[in-house]
């Protein structure tokens, strides 16, 4: 049960809306909770168990998330733990909901990498500050990266090539996005897998081969260089444009 009036937030109407995903596997709860933060003004998106969780951090990062500890499945705690073990999500946001109203269980979701928790029934008022408080203390995430002749929105979802739109999978995506926040770093396959991948997901070495060559493909038009640069015995890099 949720008590308190949400206030809006005040902020300018030409800025971007903070997008915000909800997971939760209670539907009213869920529906509650994304309606007073759409009310906000936030931008809100909502997945009900933690591999649909992953699956949309993959296919958008969102600025923050809303996080319940009991889910089915993969729990909230080990959503967590992934999202920190990977390279693209350390830093993302993550506040915590929580039945367990015990100090050593909400110690232990913040050991596993939650920013923070509410313990429901939840209070409208502290949810709301708890996500102000997140969202200021976050460090400012670059949304449109550009290399050579390569542009991607992270809020749009949209990558671009001398104004040519690419349809990349979920993969793809994820390594080009990994590639752009490191330019001319040579990264080994292993820390391709580390960095990008599901840790507790079993990929061979050679997958990493399969999702750079399907990049390439994509990435690589007529009469455009390689920017995906393979440096014998050590990996891959993004690199300047290579005929």
């Amino acid at each position: 049960m949720m008590s308190g009036t949400m206030m809006e937030t005040g902020e300018d109407a030409g800025a971007r809306r903070p997008y915000i995903l909800v997971v939760e596997d209670d539907d009213a709860l869920l529906m509650l909770v994304r309606y007073n933060l759409e009310k906000l003004g936030y931008e809100v998106g909502v997945a009900e168990d933690g591999n649909q969780a992953l699956a949309r951090v993959a296919e958008r990062r969102p600025d923050l998330m809303i996080l319940d500890w009991m889910l089915p499945g993969l729990s909230g705690l080990d959503v967590c733990r992934r999202l920190r073990e990977q390279e693209v999500t350390r830093g993302l946001p993550i506040l915590m909901l929580t039945a367990r109203a015990g100090e050593a269980d909400n110690i232990r979701g913040l050991d596993v990498g939650a920013d923070d928790y509410v313990v429901k029934p939840l209070s409208i008022e502290a949810l709301q500050a708890r996500i102000r408080a997140l969202l200021r203390r976050a460090p400012p995430l670059e949304q449109v990266l550009r290399f050579a002749d390569l542009t991607m929105d992270t809020v749009a979802h949209r990558v671009e090539r001398n104004g040519r739109t690419l349809a990349l999978g979920p993969t793809e995506y994820r390594i080009l996005e990994f590639f752009l926040r490191h330019p001319r770093q040579v990264f080994s396959r292993e820390d391709l897998l580390q960095r990008v991948w599901e840790r507790g997901v079993h990929v061979e070495l050679r997958t990493v081969d399969v999702h750079i060559r399907r990049l390439r493909l994509i990435l690589n038009g007529p009469g455009e260089g390689d920017v995906v640069r393979t440096v014998r015995a050590a990996g891959y890099a993004l690199d300047d444009p290579r005929p």
